[in-house]
């Protein structure tokens, strides 16, 4: 079934899934997520309303007692079900995906992450295996099958107020792209003084894609911020569990880069010296008794590079929010990152929130400029070390033979100094690294590069895409 995902279900609606899909699934995830307590929100895709109902149905017909966040980000749910001891939640929503496409996050208690390899696959079992009645019938009484939530803004937004100095931001001048998603919801009273642009809920998406690793997502605020003279551009994508940025050219700030940045201040941050120390004391340490980061394998050499020059201990994970969250907890990390814009904090019960990540950035950029620097320029120790392809997809019918290929083709690129195999390829050499590795949302196999010189990286991408792209004889 194409709808259940490594990190969640999600799908074309009326394609990859119907509401008869969730309902069942409502029925199910009690069996699979012990626990009477669940807790369900949803973002403003069209679709969201009738999935929330047909959920409703099938976990309290399964026995569960349902609380409504209504309308909210994904963080938020992650944020409830831990603060306030909820047994599992789910979040209706497809994150960036197209407008068409609607889908199901579940957490269990503490808002540990249920991927396919630790419940979903069960609930998949469940749902081919049922002969439960339509979800149609009755599913409009959910309103009355679900309690409300009603003051749950306000409590996380106190809550991420309470997490940073605010007036530290007052110097710079920002604009903050809400993609017409959930992040309208608190934009106006976390940037009171930001330019704001679609920061109105609307499911169709009318500006542009809520996914802002997209070049197109990005054109409206990078041009905002040039036009305006602006320090910086922020954008978060439909479910507001992601932020990315664009520096004062409107020249967009590649999410693993930032890694050392959220780092510094996270454990820079005074309100949390002493859960720091504390943070230091149980975690696992290296020789030197350093405060571990986490990051995925397509981080780039250079910001590991600056985590370890700063005094912290990378420690690499597999992509996706379904392993890193674990990995976070059980290594005592203080936070870490993603290349697809995700940013952990232990403070955040483990989870990402893009609401954090944005203010941390948000007050570093605030101090560099206060001591004369532009954010491009913040970067530029980072940023300037080594030549980056980004993520290269390829759709290819047999993966595993395309990997094959590049594997025997990278034995040509030098000596290999080092390998993960956590997550497809990582393979090192002292020029530079390779990652190849199968997505876990999207038929696509992905390739990342990258060289200390951009002549070497442009021979290396051009070399392993041919492998890739190859025909078999």
């Amino acid at each position: 079934m194409g709808f259940f995902k490594a990190y969640d279900m999600r799908g074309t609606f009326g394609v990859d899934f119907g509401l008869d899909t969730v309902y069942k699934v409502g029925l199910a995830l009690p069996k699979v997520v012990k626990g009477k307590r669940w807790l369900v929100g949803r973002d403003c895709r069209t679709t969201s309303d009738a999935v929330h109902d047909a959920l409703v149905k099938g976990l309290s017909e399964a026995g569960a007692e349902v609380s409504d966040l209504g309308r909210c980000t994904t963080p938020m749910v992650y944020y409830f079900t831990a603060a306030d001891g909820f047994d599992g939640s789910v979040m209706i929503t497809a994150s960036h995906n197209p407008p068409t496409d609607n889908g199901l996050k579940v957490s269990k208690a503490t808002a540990l992450p249920v991927g396919y390899a630790n419940g979903l696959n069960e609930v998949e079992k469940l749902v081919d295996e049922s002969r439960a009645a339509s979800a149609e019938k009755d599913a409009s009484q959910a309103e009355d099958r679900a309690s409300k939530i009603t003051d749950a803004l306000s409590r996380y937004i106190a809550w991420q107020k309470g997490r940073i100095d605010l007036d530290s931001l007052l110097g710079l001048k920002f604009a903050v792209d809400c993609s017409n998603g959930m992040a309208s919801i608190f934009a106006r009273e976390m940037f009171p003084n930001a330019v704001l642009l679609n920061d109105t809920l609307d499911g169709t998406f009318p500006a542009h894609s809520p996914n802002p690793l997209k070049d197109e997502a990005r054109e409206q605020i990078a041009k905002v911020v040039r036009e305006k003279g602006l320090d910086c551009g922020v954008i978060f994508d439909g479910d507001a569990d992601r932020a990315m940025f664009v520096d004062e050219r409107g020249e967009f700030v590649q999410p693993d880069y930032l890694i050392p940045i959220v780092a510094r201040a996270t454990i820079g941050s005074l309100k949390f010296k002493v859960e720091s120390e504390k943070l230091r004391g149980e975690s696992e340490k290296s020789q030197a008794g350093k405060v571990k980061i986490i990051h995925d394998v397509r981080t780039s050499r250079g910001a590991i590079e600056t985590l370890r020059e700063d005094g912290f201990e990378p420690e690499m994970v597999p992509v996706g929010h379904a392993f890193a969250k674990p990995i976070l907890r059980k290594i005592g990390a203080l936070c870490g990152g993603e290349l697809a814009g995700h940013y952990y904090f232990s403070e955040f019960f483990g989870c990402d929130s893009g609401l954090l990540a944005a203010t941390r950035i948000l007050g570093e950029i605030a101090k560099a400029k206060q001591a004369g620097k532009t954010f491009s320029e913040m970067m530029k120790p980072i940023v300037s070390r080594y030549a980056n392809s980004g993520e290269i997809n390829f759709k290819v019918e047999d993966k595993e033979a395309a990997i094959a290929r590049v594997l025997a083709v990278a034995k040509t690129l030098g000596e290999e100094t080092e390998r993960s195999e956590i997550d497809g390829y990582r393979l090192e050499y002292r020029e530079g690294w390779i990652s190849i590795r199968k997505s876990n949302t999207e038929p696509y196999l992905r390739l990342l590069v990258e060289c200390d010189t951009r002549e070497r990286l442009d021979e290396w991408v051009e070399c392993l895409g041919s492998a890739i792209n190859a025909v078999a004889p």
